[in-house]
């Protein structure tokens, strides 16, 4: 049966109350008063929709299954011209014979990747395909979206086996409706009127996508276990219910007062947050908005009773408060003095990083065939020196491998956005060490011998030559900290 075989989710460590931004410009907008309440989930400095989409999509790989097609969704993808899947699925150490494609555009981009998952495996063409949603959207100073927006991803993975629910229908409703706009020169996004977007985009579209469904499915919303849709404003949500008469308990917490509006990866979320809550049998309908909106009607199946859950509420208790002026530098909304150390980025040899790509974007070193000694970065010869062999080589990936951190250093004299810089030599577990720049963790939280895990993150960004260069860092395994 084809259907969805396992989820991931990924939330940003960093938490922003909204109370902190309406005390810091509520002056200047006192009529966003009404946002301040809750928080977002904000990228770290080193985080985009890219880097966030890559853990999302290795939560979801728990059994490391085979993927022949990448459906990567984001309105903010690094990228417009250079393929943003591409470098997902070299992060996540696909062959070069994936398909992989960008879907952008629109907020419904999120559940279009997974339809076109779906009927990538349906049709035969692909055995597996993923869905990636990810979103980090930037919005001015003072405007009701810099309470709203959110930062997160979701990933899904469909193929053939036992599902742990499977696709019943969708339905499509596609117009110009103009709420929210981007063009691509520039940075922040503009929204027409408020009451304009909550009364005739929310309240109308996701109704209108919601009912099509069941009235071509046949289904009643009674029937129906779980409603997910997202809607920033918790009174539409109900009316919508009410029109349709479903049952206000069926529809599915609403998590934007925990991370904000997550954009494309919104539904997804919700999606992944019921299935947590489901059990076999049960009916979900969810639905994405933008430009319209887009319903899907999934069915549990009994896969969900034996699958491993709580990945929702892990991916939301990993959190850290940060202050709303750590949020502006982070967002280079504000201009900072970098000094001679932050302005200047060396060129990437783009020619380099291509031969190099399985070691950079992958994290895969080599393993001797002849003694099973592993290494970082890979290698010709044996770094055992009662071995030596030449050209006895396999390739050995490390993002996967727990490590333990054999040592660390706080810089204060080494540029970094979020001073000072962290860096460490990690061992793995296995064999192989590396030094890694440490992320997501304070100096006051680092011990000698802790256990680290490998993030998938940008490195740099070199703005003359519009390019993003990614890597990997190490993470400790820690609860709550700054």
């Amino acid at each position: 049966m084809v259907g969805i075989l396992s989820y991931g989710a990924y939330v940003p460590r960093y938490r922003l109350s909204r109370k902190a931004i309406f005390d810091a410009v509520g002056w200047f907008a006192p009529a966003t008063r009404g946002y301040a309440r809750g928080e977002k989930a904000v990228a770290n400095y080193d985080e985009d929709s890219l880097s966030m989409g890559v853990e999302a999509a290795r939560a979801c790989l728990r059994s490391k299954e085979s993927v022949y097609a990448l459906y990567f969704a984001s309105t903010t993808p690094p990228y417009m011209e250079r393929q943003n899947s591409a470098i997902v699925a070299h992060a996540l150490n696909l062959p070069d014979s994936v398909e992989a494609v960008d879907l952008t555009g629109s907020m419904k981009a999120g559940t279009a990747a997974l339809l076109a998952a779906f009927d990538s495996v349906k049709s035969g063409r692909a055995p597996a395909a993923m869905a990636v949603a990810a979103d980090a959207r930037l919005a001015k100073v003072a405007s009701a979206q810099e309470h709203l927006f959110g930062d997160a991803a979701a990933a899904l993975l469909v193929g053939n086996g036992d599902p742990l629910a499977s696709l019943l229908g969708s339905y499509t409703v596609s117009c110009d409706f103009v709420d929210y706009r981007r063009s691509t020169k520039n940075d922040f996004g503009k929204a027409w009127e408020e009451r304009w977007i909550r009364d005739i985009g929310y309240g109308r579209l996701i109704q209108e996508a919601l009912s099509g469904l069941l009235k071509q499915q046949g289904i009643s919303p009674k029937l129906l276990a779980k409603v997910a849709f997202p809607c920033p404003y918790s009174a539409v949500r109900k009316k919508i219910a009410a029109r349709m008469g479903i049952d206000p308990t069926k529809v599915q917490e609403n998590v934007h007062q925990l991370i904000g509006d997550a954009g494309v990866a919104m539904p997804m979320l919700l999606l992944v947050s019921a299935l947590e809550e489901s059990k076999p049998g049960d009916l979900i309908a969810v639905a994405s908005y933008g430009n319209g909106a887009q319903a899907l009607l999934l069915k549990v199946e009994k896969g969900i009773g034996v699958y491993k859950k709580g990945l929702w509420q892990r991916a939301l208790s990993r959190r850290a408060e940060m202050s709303y002026e750590k949020y502006l530098a982070f967002k280079e909304l504000v201009p900072l003095e970098l000094g001679i150390r932050g302005e200047e980025v060396a060129p990437t040899a783009l020619s380099v990083l291509w031969r190099e790509r399985k070691a950079v974007l992958g994290l895969v070193g080599s393993r001797c065939k002849r003694c099973g000694t592993p290494v970082y970065p890979p290698q010709r010869v044996c770094v055992n020196p009662q071995c030596k062999a030449m050209d006895e080589m396999e390739d050995y990936p490390f993002a996967e491998r727990k490590g333990k951190l054999f040592t660390f250093t706080a810089d204060n004299l080494a540029f970094s956005m979020n001073p000072p810089a962290l860096y460490g030599v990690v061992d793995f577990e296995g064999g192989g060490r590396y030094w890694f720049d440490l992320t997501d963790c304070a100096l006051e939280e680092l011990k000698v011998g802790m256990e680290v895990k490998m993030t998938f993150r940008r490195k740099y960004v070199d703005k003359n030559r519009s390019i993003f260069g990614y890597f990997w860092k190490a993470v400790p395994v820690i609860e709550g900290g700054e």
